[in-house]
């Protein structure tokens, strides 16, 4: 099977997308947890079919790269064997749940989750492949800076409620009645009109005038928000961070080793259940003030053929010049893959290039243009307004 190099997309293991290095295959786990032997798997897997490099997304999903258009199939079959495949690529598509990474045996976070992939597969309802959903029925919202179109939270009172994206607050619920209100409000979303035209988000949807109907709509507060997670010893386990989002397959095998399971997160790290100590490696990020941990960047040059630049090079040349309260996105181009939201400093390359953008998006104007790596380098100073 071969690849189309289609835009406005993300890809899946059953729709791979063609990037710089080959094929990019995107694994969802289930729950967004992987079990001992298939997180082992994928690790074979990639030094086996890919060019042995893995990435962590912010959609909290792994993915395979470097795969040949021969590889694929039988990537592809060790995949169904580690139970990772849907049925379908449509099937696939929808299934786009963010976990919150610190739920306990005894809450109804995993059953939520099931229960909301279970109904998805059953739907029809043409959703874009950016929409997603959130499952952040902690006490604390962890996930309130991730990427999502539909959040089940709870409420002031501990109590759920589900809330579209962009909206201060959300519909009180049951807990039998989650995951079908979460449905009705992605059906409410096409049929409104959401899917048409660039924006495709429910936030988007929301500011551009569409009012909910009033069987979809509270006035439920979410409770409060936590701050970001970082790398540590939780009670479940460690949190490990990957520096840029990726790693080579030994790192994901050595740490399947150790673990008694691997939960995902949307902040490009992994939660290692059962390990008590924090894990080595150049690679991983382990301590909270780690200054890699400020820096978003994207696979970037040679790795996707749309980069103008190696991103990861100067992202690391770059990091310990950010300030503690700051944050860095460097982009290969202006999609602003690794990154959709603001940020205090982003670089995006052109081919004649790197343009500066304070408190802003790579579609934002920037404030300088035509910044060379060397100079960046040199001049550090100039990222947060200095000279």
């Amino acid at each position: 099977m071969s690849a189309v190099a289609v835009k406005g997309w993300c890809p899946g293991a059953l729709r791979p997308m063609l990037s710089g290095d080959g094929l990019v295959v995107r694994i969802r786990p289930r729950g967004g947890r992987l079990d001992v032997a298939q997180a082992a798997g994928i690790a074979e897997l990639a030094a086996r079919y890919g060019n042995g490099l893995i990435d962590l997304t912010s959609r909290a999903n792994l993915q395979i790269r470097g795969v040949s258009d021969e590889a694929y199939p039988r990537l592809v079959d060790g995949l169904a064997e580690l139970g990772l495949l849907d049925t379908d690529s449509n099937t696939e598509a929808q299934r786009n749940i963010l976990v919150t990474p610190f739920w306990t045996a005894a809450d109804e976070t995993r059953s939520l989750a099931t229960e909301l992939e279970q109904g998805l597969a059953g739907a029809s309802l043409d959703l874009p492949t950016k929409f997603g959903f959130a499952i952040d029925d902690g006490n604390a919202r962890v996930l309130a800076g991730a990427s999502a179109d539909i959040r089940i939270e709870r409420d002031r009172n501990g109590g759920l409620l589900v809330r579209a994206d962009g909206a201060q607050v959300g519909l009180s619920v049951t807990r039998s009645e989650a995951t079908q209100v979460a449905l009705a409000l992605a059906e409410w979303f096409v049929t409104s009109g959401g899917t048409r035209g660039e924006r495709r988000r429910m936030a988007a949807h929301l500011a551009g005038g569409a009012s909910l109907p009033q069987s979809l709509r509270g006035d439920a507060e979410p409770v409060g928000q936590s701050s970001s997670p970082v790398p540590g010893i939780y009670p479940i386990g460690a949190m490990v961070g990957v520096a840029f989002g990726q790693m080579p397959h030994q790192t994901l095998r050595d740490l399947a080793a150790s673990a008694r399971a691997l939960r995902m997160t949307p902040w490009r790290m992994m939660l290692v259940e059962g390990m008590r100590g924090m894990p080595g490696g150049a690679d991983l990020v382990t301590e909270a003030g780690d200054p890699r941990l400020r820096v978003v960047a994207c696979s970037g040059a040679p790795r996707c053929g749309d980069a103008h630049a190696d991103t990861r090079m100067l992202a690391s040349a770059l990091a310990r010049h950010i300030p503690p309260d700051a944050r860095l996105h460097v982009s290969g181009c202006a999609k602003g893959c690794a990154h959709s939201g603001p940020l205090d400093v982003t670089l995006v390359a052109t081919i004649d290039g790197f343009d500066l953008i304070r408190r802003g998006t790579t579609r934002d104007a920037p404030v300088l243009r035509g910044l060379t790596s060397s100079y960046l380098v040199a001049n550090p100073s100039v990222l947060t307004g200095g000279h």
